[in-house]
């Protein structure tokens, strides 16, 4: 059972104007006395500046362009051009996975994509790409965490929420399939997994259409080019034309497994726990005794229930001394239960004055989407 019709973004980032930002000179203020003779060639030099800008921003159009009309690799070697004198533009190099992944080059393609996530972390349609390239080789989890990064920078962002949904519909088929070849007689199940393939059928009653702008998600980001892309296919037609099929998103799969989104919010949590105690082990390290102290809930529990603040003073002090300090933790083991977290794991700890390994128990409660530490002891 596969399906192949997660949503590309097709969209392009958006360069500032080079020429008006850096340019303006208040003629007024500035030449009291008469022009002198190196002024207008440098403003020659400036105009001419802006003239190599502007062409090589149609560089970009013409290979926009170019995707339109299915000639991607003719597009490629505009943007190649475009990117040997901008190596680290974003928009450029945003255009070359969208290239790549219409040459059939997944590879490549989530190699640009993934250092694009590096070099710009805050473009959630970077995410979402990578996410249906993951999604094309049935690396589904790894096309789960892209979608869930995506929404996280931006939780209103409707195409990765698409797609999310067929993330779950593909790991809920698996699921239900798996379970079927232990155990066929499961009536249940059965019905389960028809009425999902039912749900995913092509539709012919509908073309797809472009996707909301994308200016909403990021700065950088313009919908004045961006359109369906079905991976299948891989191609990129132009906004209202017919883009294929898209399958139910998410509300189709918490309809037919909810156990299934259940664990994903579950391995969501772990993955921000986590963060957040590398976050904190990292804080520590660097001495930021504020950081640190942000990390601990409002109604986090002193050991032998000294006051709070002595407790800080306590904490912070090696921070204040010279010498480096180092704080690792691995081994972590999480697990939920009453809306916490408890966490079991080996620290590391490393100063001039004291060096120690000790297995440490870590109770953490979310407030206001952040996970906190609300408990800490040592051993089990």
């Amino acid at each position: 059972m596969v399906w192949t019709h997660f949503l590309l973004e097709s969209v392009g980032l958006v360069t500032p104007n080079c020429c008006i930002g850096k340019y303006t000179i208040p003629m007024h203020s500035n030449f009291p006395m008469p022009m002198p003779a190196s002024l207008p060639a440098l403003i020659v030099g400036l105009l001419l500046g802006c003239s190599s800008f502007f062409a090589t921003s149609d560089t970009l159009s013409d290979a926009q362009r170019l995707m339109r009309q299915g000639q991607p690799a003719h597009a490629l070697e505009k943007v190649d051009a475009y990117l040997a004198s901008k190596p680290s533009d974003a928009q450029g190099r945003f255009l070359k996975g969208l290239a790549l992944t219409e040459m059939g080059k997944p590879q490549e393609a989530i190699a640009v994509f993934s250092k694009l996530t590096e070099d710009y972390p805050e473009l959630p349609e970077t995410y979402n790409n990578l996410a249906v390239l993951y999604a094309q080789q049935k690396q589904y989890d790894k096309a789960r965490t892209a979608l869930e990064m995506a929404i996280r920078i931006h939780p209103g962002y409707a195409t990765a929420y698409d797609n999310l949904g067929d993330v779950y519909a593909m790991l809920s088929g698996q699921a239900y399939d798996k379970a079927l070849q232990l155990d066929p007689s499961r009536r249940v199940t059965q019905s389960k997994l028809a009425r999902l393939r039912e749900l995913n059928k092509p539709s012919t009653s509908s073309p797809g259409v472009a996707m909301r702008p994308a200016g909403e998600t990021s700065s950088r980001m313009t919908s004045t080019e961006q359109a369906v892309m079905p991976v299948a296919t891989a191609s990129v037609p132009a906004a209202g034309e017919p883009a294929g099929k898209s399958i139910t998103a998410l509300a189709a799969a918490t309809e037919t497994d909810k156990s299934v989104q259940q664990a994903t919010l579950a391995a969501t949590d772990e993955r921000a726990v986590t963060k957040t105690l590398q976050g904190w082990a990292s804080a520590w390290s660097r001495k930021d005794a504020k950081a640190y102290l942000a990390y601990y809930a409002a109604d986090f529990r002193t050991p032998r229930g000294i006051p709070r603040k002595a407790w800080e003073s306590e904490r912070t002090r090696p921070m204040s001394k010279p010498g480096k300090l180092q704080v690792e933790i691995e081994d972590l083991q999480v697990s939920f239960a009453d809306d916490k977290a408890t966490v079991k794991l080996l620290q590391h700890y490393s100063s001039p004055y004291l060096k120690s390994t000790v297995t440490k128990t870590i109770v953490l409660v979310k407030s206001r989407g952040r996970w906190l530490i609300q408990q800490e002891r040592i051993g089990g």
